[in-house]
């Protein structure tokens, strides 16, 4: 495995111990980016990028910092939960998301970082010092390997079909039970009103109320 690139990104001048990020690349196919430059006692160390330990919430189950005191979501009291120790007794608040594993690695990418970003730092004298860390790399994704799961503007998600029916402009006719004359039934006998017998289907419920 070979270091192939390697990316500074100084710090503003301060008080701080951190002096740079770094992003670097194997073998011109895999990249790892948020190293941390920081300056110690004996000269600048690389820091792997990393991320902050957590621990759950007694109440709402919710993920808070190690030492945080009360609960980001709900506000209760947390529980104090101290921090593991590493083998130099120092409280651990941090795990590695990415490191090596073995000493002859660590050192390679430790000497290769600070060698660079010495030469950061005369480069950053230089009235036209630009910095390359925020340049884009060339691992692009490509559309056409995603076009199951891509979305283009020039084919938008088709709308749901709404069918709006027409609204009446009349009344609405007298309430029948059916619509469809049926030969001997639905009118009354000479004599028979529609209401008498009880056996009548009432078809003609409601004719001629409005004929007055």
């Amino acid at each position: 495995m070979e270091i192939t690139e390697v990316r500074i990104k100084l710090t503003e001048e301060s008080d701080d111990r951190l002096q740079a990020f770094c992003s670097i690349t194997f073998d011109n196919a895999f990249v790892v980016r948020d190293l941390k430059i920081i300056e110690g006692t004996n000269g600048p160390f690389v820091a792997m990028p990393s991320r902050k330990l957590t621990t759950h919430c007694n109440r709402c189950r919710s993920k808070n910092h190690i030492r945080a005191r009360y609960c980001n979501q709900c506000g209760s009291k947390m529980g104090g939960e101290s921090a593991s120790r590493d083998q130099e007794g120092r409280a651990k608040l941090y795990a590695d998301i990415a490191h090596p594993i073995n000493s002859s690695c660590r050192e390679m990418i430790q000497n290769r970082v600070v060698e660079e970003y010495r030469k950061e730092r005369e480069l950053s004298q230089r009235p036209d010092y630009v910095s390359r860390y925020e340049d884009d790399y060339d691992d692009v994704f490509v559309g056409s390997d995603f076009e199951d799961i891509t979305v283009t503007k020039d084919d938008p998600p088709p709308k749901p079909k709404i069918d709006i029916q027409p609204s009446q402009a009349g009344p609405r006719p007298p309430h029948s039970s059916s619509n469809v004359d049926v030969p001997g039934q639905g009118r009354s006998k000479p004599g028979q009103t529609p209401h008498s017998g009880g056996q009548s289907k009432r078809s003609d419920f409601g004719a001629g109320i409005l004929d007055e």
